[in-house]
């Protein structure tokens, strides 16, 4: 089958080629729109019904009409001149709030973007008296605004409705504050602006700069570049078309997380392929350039696609996990992840085919073998002479790394960018007068279980018993649906909704209150923000339960088959589980005990999880898969590791360095700090560390036996190495050159 799709596109590459070129066109107008259809905004909608705080958003939506996609803002208004509110001024604010219910907020658009491409988020906003503090310094409005607060659209649309209530107000002597989850995304994402498109930049600059420092090359820098851009295309297109055919929904971030991974293993496959291509083409240089491409995609495809299927296995388990978020997030990267074999197998194959030896052009020297010895061989050569100290070294590390996992807490807050925004400042000022949640209340939903109706005073005593609960400030009035069947209570607490100590009110004293006093016949739920955060914290804990080890039986059994050997997969498994655990534990080093954060991201031990030891593993892959193919050769098993060290250490380590700095990317996205270093941090030390050192000192020190109950090459073994190799047979590898 590989060698199939990769035979096909050499002898036919300008059709191969002009395929992926339209459907790359093709499908880059039509997934913003795609996605548009499937994302999900409530982080709620993601749990199973079974949990409370997921029944009480079923009843909030069915019973109470509540929007699954609305955003709520807060905006305060005050007098400009500190005054307290007057009677006058509340009718102005009531008449400024009826004026921009009514006014359609309408979405700007890019001047450079077709207007096909960009889905119309423009809509008319549902505004509403809030409270009034008790001091009468302000007044709050409730604002209504539906879509993703991520959604670029979206915040467009918030700015709009903020410049026009600014000016709506301020021409009646007021002025305004706004905050919330949108507020708050769109003040931290105008902040980091700046720093985003230089993040951005920054990251394509590294990689063409790498690319033309390893090749010398205009071309083997470019065309990389845009052959997985193309890629991206489809796979993103296709990610988003089967969404929309099975109904699944995505969460919002899904999209710029595919880019982040389709870049990065994307060129790591594709820079596979090109140092291979130029290490035939420098051995046979009378060859073909069509022979030497089907040859070579025929050779390597094989380790590629075993890497590439330990990343679809790693994600495909999410689809056991109970959080929606992960549900989706999994099938959907294994479903880009094999689109990108896919271009491997086809599109690369197809362009080396066509460019030939061009591809390395300008250079001419880069096809000539460097007589001198290089980092690689010398790596190498220090690999094979001195294993055990080498193997000593990297443990030591990885172990000094995995002891700051001492104390590890899990952050289930919304994360913070480390920037004072306007939102926060007028959530501060609210809850100087207001009890924190005012903004972002906690709410009971009761139920009639008898088809009777529900009355307020029957109410009484839940709501009565809910407010004595320490950590309550306020409890609103009790609201009855149209039907009488449901009833809501409104609570505010005291801690802010997103806080640890609003998780533990809600999943804690809230719950065994609802328990104890709701009255016989009634079925009553607590919802909202921290109660939702609370379950969440729950799912994810049974989800890394079952999650990593059917992910690691998996990966296994892909390396098994591989490799044929039972010796090999496990010392593989048990390097990439060391390099997780090191990699949580400088992330929790870090950020946790020295930065004094609350603890590092929920999502982060499952994420980096997956994506260290599936794509750790694929590092792995490749450099075992070519000591394997040396030790087939002649000469002792020390040797073979010195050249496999030799010919594959600049593939893997600029592939790991390129997809380190691409998910160092997400460091200039608000909240994701977190993510980004420990993301890149991962991948420098599975490449650099862990498939570089520590897999080859192992199969140094183990020699042919790492491959037990198979041993390649061992009747060459036994013969010795060829004449002319006196280093060797002194007890030293052959030096070795680098490119």
């Amino acid at each position: 089958m590989i060698r199939a799709l990769t035979g096909y596109s050499t002898r036919h590459p300008w059709k191969v080629i002009a395929l992926w070129a339209v459907l790359g066109v093709a499908l880059s107008a039509l997934t913003p729109t795609l996605f548009a259809r499937v994302t999900q905004n409530q982080a709620g909608n993601f749990l199973p019904r079974t949990y409370d705080s997921a029944a009480a958003l079923g009843i909030a939506e069915e019973r109470f009409g509540m929007n699954p996609d609305a955003i709520t803002v807060t905006v305060l208004v005050a007098r400009s001149d500190g005054k307290v509110l007057g009677a006058d001024d509340r009718r102005r604010i009531e008449s400024g709030a009826a004026k921009l219910g009514k006014r359609r907020v309408i979405m700007p658009r890019e001047n450079d973007m077709p207007a096909f491409m960009v889905p119309d988020r423009s809509q008319t906003p549902r505004v509403a008296p809030a409270l009034t503090a008790p001091d009468g310094s302000f007044q709050l409005l409730s604002v209504e605004l539906a879509g993703n607060a991520s959604d670029p659209g979206v915040q467009g649309v918030y700015r709009a409705f903020r410049d026009t209530a600014r000016t709506e107000f301020a021409e009646a002597g007021m002025r305004t504050g706004f905050t919330g989850a949108l507020a708050e995304s769109v003040d931290t994402t105008d902040s980091h602006e700046l720093a985003t498109k230089i993040g951005g930049a920054l990251v394509t600059v590294l990689i063409i700069l790498l690319h033309v420092l390893v090749f010398r090359s205009v071309l083997a820098a470019v065309l990389p570049l845009l052959a997985v851009a193309f890629i991206g295309f489809v796979a993103a297109g296709a990610v988003a078309g089967a969404a929309v055919l099975t109904g699944l929904k995505l969460d919002a971030s899904t999209p710029a997380l595919l880019n982040v991974v389709l870049l990065g293993i994307g060129i790591d496959y594709l820079l596979f392929l090109l140092f291979r291509f130029r290490e035939q083409l420098r051995d046979r240089p009378q060859q073909l350039a069509r022979e030497a491409a089907g040859e070579v995609c025929a050779r390597v495809g094989t380790a590629i696609t075993s890497a590439a299927l330990t990343i679809v296995a790693a994600f495909a388990t999410l689809g056991l996990a109970t959080f929606g978020q992960f549900r989706s997030l999994g099938p959907a990267i294994a479903a880009a992840v094999l689109v990108m074999l896919l271009g491997s197998l086809t599109l690369m194959p197809a362009l080396l085919a066509a460019a030939g030896r061009r591809m390395f052009w300008p250079s001419k020297a880069a096809l000539r073998q460097d007589a001198r010895e290089g980092r690689a061989g010398r790596l190498g050569a220090l690999i094979a002479r001195r294993p055990a100290a080498m193997l000593l070294a990297c443990v030591a590390l990885l172990g000094a790394l995995t002891a700051g996992l001492i104390g590890i807490r899990m952050d289930y807050g919304h994360g913070h960018s480390g920037t004072r925004t306007a939102a926060a400042d007028t959530a501060a000022e609210i809850a100087r007068t207001l009890p924190a949640g005012v903004s972002d209340p906690t709410s009971v939903f009761v139920t009639d279980n008898d088809g009777g109706t529900l009355t307020t005073g029957r109410l009484d005593g839940l709501a009565r018993a809910l407010g004595e609960v320490k950590g309550v400030g306020k409890v609103a009035p009790t609201v009855l649906n149209q039907d009488r069947h449901a009833a809501r209570i409104d609570l505010y607490p005291t801690a802010d909704p997103g806080s640890r100590e609003a998780r533990d009110l809600a999943s804690g004293p809230l719950r065994a209150a609802v328990a104890q006093h709701a009255p016989a016949g009634t079925s009553a739920h607590v919802g909202g923000t921290a109660a939702i955060l609370a379950d969440i914290s729950t799912a994810v804990d049974h989800d890394l339960k079952v999650v990593f080890p059917v992910a690691a039986a998996l990966i296994a059994l892909i390396l098994l088959l591989l490799l044929r050997s039972l010796l090999a997969p496990l010392a593989l498994m048990l390097s990439v589980g060391l390099g997780f655990a090191a990699t949580l534990g400088a992330a929790t080093l870090l950020f946790q005990h020295g930065l004094g954060e609350p603890g590092v991201n929920f999502t982060l031990p499952l994420v980096l999880f997956l994506f260290v030891v599936a794509l750790g593993t694929d590092y792995n892959i490749l450099i075992t898969d070519r000591i394997r193919e040396e030790m087939r050769r002649p000469g002792s098993a020390r040797f073979a590791v010195a050249r496999a060290v030799r010919y594959t250490a600049p593939a893997i380590a600029t592939a790991g360095v390129v997809l380190a700095g691409s998910f160092a990317g997400l460091a200039t996205m608000p909240g994701s700090e977190q993510m980004a270093f420990a993301m890149a941090l991962g991948i420098l030390l599975s490449a650099l560390v862990l498939s570089l050192v520590l897999v080859p000192a192992l199969a140094a020190l183990l020699g042919r036996g790492l491959w037990w109950p198979v041993r390649p090459g061992a009747a060459h073994a036994k013969a010795g190495r060829p004449p002319h190799r006196t280093e060797e047979a002194a007890g030293e590898p052959e030096r070795v050159t680098s490119y």
